[in-house]
């Protein structure tokens, strides 16, 4: 993978494309100052260095029909490596589930699974959770309102002399 350093340009085409990453190259670099052709080398290079990992839409969920979301806190019997792991692979291949995370101190694991009702979600809870032979706990808490959702990481440039 291609070292990268990201300068204050890079950090603005960056949060012009987390914002909407369906603009053209022409709108994108009207947005951020800089010439056409340098905006595409350097989208180039940041989806090359993997910075820019992948562009997607964001469906309003709500306009699909009703959903739930729960917040699923999962503890397992055995904490190796190879545990975690096997276990991550077995959770992100379920389509409900939108998030996985890997958290301390607490539960091994928190996801963040959508579904479309409390039924939706017994059945995912029994094929999920009740068929795995290395979980120990599973305690789930269920969305009443969410206040803020974004799938954009803060842009913001990263010192490496902590004095600045």
């Amino acid at each position: 993978m291609p070292s990268l350093t990201l300068d204050d340009l890079d950090l603005r085409i960056l949060g012009a494309l987390q914002q909407d990453a369906s603009i053209s190259n022409l709108e994108l670099s009207r947005r951020v100052h800089a010439s056409a052709p340098t905006c595409l080398r350097r989208v180039r290079a940041l989806r090359e260095a993997g910075v820019i990992a992948r562009q997607i839409a964001i469906v309003d969920a709500a306009k699909l029909g009703p959903t739930l979301t729960a917040v699923v806190e999962v503890s397992l019997d055995r904490q190796t490596a190879e545990d975690y792991d096997a276990f991550e692979t077995y959770i992100c291949d379920e389509p409900a589930v939108t998030q996985c995370y890997r958290v301390s101190p607490g539960p091994d694991f928190v996801v963040i699974a959508e579904v479309r009702d409390m039924t939706a979600y017994d059945e995912l809870a029994r094929r999920l959770f009740k068929s795995s032979a290395n979980i120990r706990n599973v305690r789930t808490f269920f969305s009443t309102r969410r206040a803020k959702f974004e799938a954009n990481a803060p842009v913001t440039p990263v010192h490496p002399n902590p004095s600045r």
